[in-house]
């Protein structure tokens, strides 16, 4: 069934919550600790363990826009003492419980039910491309959890890596580097600059040459008082076309249920997301 771009971002935006609030719950780090995992550690596992014990400089590859260095130290020897298994256990337990407490009685709504039908319907039809998308590939192969929040969760993980893996493939296309990336999303005003180079691990030198680099391609504008970043024209051109392209190759997986069923599924969801970003799920 047809699905137009603009229709598989807004489907993807509204439910982004459910999936992005299982990095910052608190339910995470305490998860984690209970397995031994340094709190720096958690994110770059509990997302890289599907893919298996893989090395840091495969985690750096599929993640893109974090400095190899802190990937390197997050990660060094835990392989050793825990599982991908016991990460990806420990993971569905953080949404359960999260969920549990943000949504409360929802969970076992016919709402919720009807919503995670949905969203396993498209998470499936994504299923038959996973060519290109490594990171989505390795979540693909996870067994499906049986409660309906779950499902739902679940499902938009998939969504969220599939379209990740597309973007990624965009940026590159564009010869845009990590830190490139970065800079110009900064520069756009979605995302504030102190967060992204906090989270990061990219270094004063190395934020400057990148930013460097996209003022010679006439992408930025010049230095402005303060430090803040502007995109130029043809740097809002190169970033619109960016999200145009990542827009396009998540289209497929939105046509198992189509227009209609992507409106369904926003509203019915719509509430849930609310609610999630309300209890302060996604952090600060």
């Amino acid at each position: 069934m047809p699905v137009s771009p603009l229709t598989a971002r807004k489907t993807w935006r509204t439910l982004e919550p459910l999936h992005g609030m299982v990095y910052f719950a608190p339910e995470a780090s305490a998860s984690y600790a209970d397995l031994g995992i340094r709190p720096e550690a958690g994110y770059f596992l509990s997302r890289s363990a599907a893919m298996g014990a893989v090395r840091d400089s495969v985690v750096t590859a599929t993640f893109y826009n974090f400095r190899p260095e802190l990937v390197r130290s997050s990660m060094a020897g835990a392989w050793e003492s825990v599982s991908p298994a016991a990460i990806l256990s420990a993971r569905l337990a953080v949404a359960d419980a999260s969920l549990r407490r943000m949504l409360g009685s929802a969970v076992g709504s016919p709402e919720m039910e009807r919503a995670a039908h949905l969203a396993r319907l498209v998470a499936q039809r994504a299923a038959e491309r996973c060519s290109g998308r490594p990171l989505f590939a390795g979540h693909a192969g996870l067994d499906w959890p049986s409660e309906p929040h779950l499902v739902l969760w679940h499902a938009q993980t998939l969504l969220r890596e599939y379209r990740g893996d597309g973007h990624i493939a965009a940026l590159l296309m564009h010869d845009l580097g990590p830190v490139e990336a970065l800079a110009m999303h900064a520069a756009s005003g979605e995302v504030p600059i102190g967060l992204l180079r906090s989270t990061r691990g990219w270094t004063d030198a190395e934020w400057d040459d990148g930013v460097t680099r996209l003022r010679g391609r006439g992408w930025l504008e010049p230095a402005a008082p303060g430090g803040g970043l502007a995109l130029t024209t043809e740097g809002h051109a190169v970033r619109q076309r960016i999200e145009d392209v990542t827009d396009r190759r998540a289209v497929f997986p939105y046509q198992a249920i189509g227009e209609d069923g992507c409106h369904e599924l926003r509203s019915l969801d719509r509430p849930f997301s609310r609610t999630v970003v309300e209890a302060a799920g996604l952090g600060s």
